[in-house]
């Protein structure tokens, strides 16, 4: 079950964003407390909604909606020509089709909710898990990139709905 995040979820969002693959793969964002971590869903996720009407959506289990295991999202990037979907799991939720899982309701939110028609996604090169889940959920490789003032080159992937 998707629903949106709010500063609630801070003690949530400062686990994930503090997760091994979250730092490898999306970077430290420097959210040492739950406290940041409000600041920043405050700064980021809720600003989105207001702004898009769309961002980072919290994936709860079906059979215990208390327990938030991830984040998956639509994101408007200037620097990108589509709307950039996004996703991460706690580590003791991977590998067992939740990414999907959570992935489609994304992708089917942005087609029915917000008549979004073409879908991106970013990932490092190294990322193989995520390149595997992009791929599952029918998005082809395009070229490579550099989104982001870090100058890193990145994987764009590319859907239409």
């Amino acid at each position: 079950m998707l629903s949106k995040i709010t500063v609630e979820d801070a003690p949530f969002i400062f686990e994930l964003m503090n997760s091994p693959k979250w730092l490898k793969y999306i970077g430290d964002r420097n959210v040492r407390t739950v406290e940041a971590a409000a600041t920043y869903i405050q700064n980021n996720q809720l600003k989105s909604y207001e702004r898009n009407g769309f961002g980072y959506y919290k994936l709860q289990l079906k059979s215990d909606p208390l327990t938030t295991i991830g984040s998956f999202g639509l994101v408007k990037r200037d620097t990108l020509d589509y709307i950039d979907i996004g996703f991460s799991l706690l580590p003791e939720f991977e590998g067992q089709g939740f990414g999907f899982e959570g992935a489609t309701a994304i992708m089917n939110l942005a087609k029915h909710t917000f008549n979004i028609h073409t879908l991106c996604a970013i990932t490092l090169p190294e990322n193989k898990a995520s390149i595997h889940l992009l791929e599952k959920l029918g998005l082809s490789y395009q070229k490579r990139v550099k989104p982001f003032e870090d100058d890193k080159e990145l994987l764009l992937f590319v859907k239409h709905l």
